[in-house]
């Protein structure tokens, strides 16, 4: 705990400037902005009959202007616009000393390779953590300009935790990226390997087989497949390949020849 928390407080002075961590909440934000489109177009004719795409988009996925469709949206929002974004912050803050060639004076510091490792997890779960509250509170203010009906607290209390449990779903499946961002020293690998995943998630699911693929878990989870329970393998699948993705990172983290 002693070496942890120096480590933690150098990541968190790395990444307070970085212009990477208003680019993320900003893309972040797309999701609720859509989502007051949506409701603006099934609100107002004129505006729908200038907009027949973004109508018809918002009639396929059955869209309606009241807090369970946004509530909703922003949940799936989390559970698939979530692993790029999120995979997005593992690959800057697991490839950025590699990139910028400073991970040799990174291991230099005297501090345990293992402690710096956890403190760049912490950073990380702490960054999507606060995009999720953000995306949340983006679409609370939305949803109070655009007048919807008040909540009522049973659908809170339906809803709040599915947005949680996505965001963790979604948060846990960065530990392979972090791997990857070592390996491949720097960016490109991870971000190549978040591409591949988004495809095969996609892909998978469409196929029926989403629920033992862990990238399309959490997109299910969140009730882009019609909201049907998932069987507790496909969690157990996303928690293996969490704990994979993190003992991986952390062996070659402490094992392999970084100086190359």
């Amino acid at each position: 705990m002693n070496a942890l928390l120096p480590a933690l407080k150098a990541e968190l002075l790395k990444n307070r400037h970085a212009s990477i961590v208003w680019v993320t909440f900003v893309a972040f934000a797309l999701a609720p902005v859509m989502g007051g489109v949506f409701i603006l177009i099934l609100r107002e004719p004129e505006i729908m009959a200038q907009s027949s795409a973004l109508r018809a988009k918002a009639q396929l996925m059955d869209f309606s202007t009241d807090w369970p469709s946004y509530l909703g949206l922003l949940t799936q929002a989390v559970g698939v616009g979530g692993v790029l974004v999120f995979g997005f912050v593992a690959s800057w803050l697991f490839g950025r000393e590699h990139s910028d060639g400073t991970a040799k004076d990174l291991l230099a510091l005297p501090t345990s390779r293992t402690a710096i490792l956890n403190a760049k997890f912490i950073v990380y779960g702490l960054w999507c953590l606060a995009l999720a509250v953000s995306n949340l509170a983006v679409g609370t203010l939305l949803g109070t300009l655009l007048q919807l009906p008040a909540p009522d607290l049973p659908l809170l209390r339906h809803q709040l935790p599915i947005y949680a449990l996505t965001t963790l779903l979604t948060a846990v499946l960065g530990t392979p990226l972090a791997f990857f961002a070592l390996w491949g020293k720097g960016y490109l690998a991870p971000l190549g390997f978040v591409a591949l995943t988004l495809v095969f998630a996609q892909v998978i699911a469409a196929t029926g087989f989403g629920s033992y693929f862990p990238w399309s878990v959490p997109g299910l989870f969140s009730g882009l497949g019609g909201g049907n329970a998932l069987p507790t393998g496909s969690y157990l699948l996303l928690l293996l390949t969490s704990l994979a993705g993190y003992g991986a990172t952390l062996f070659y983290w402490n094992h392999a020849d970084h100086t190359k």
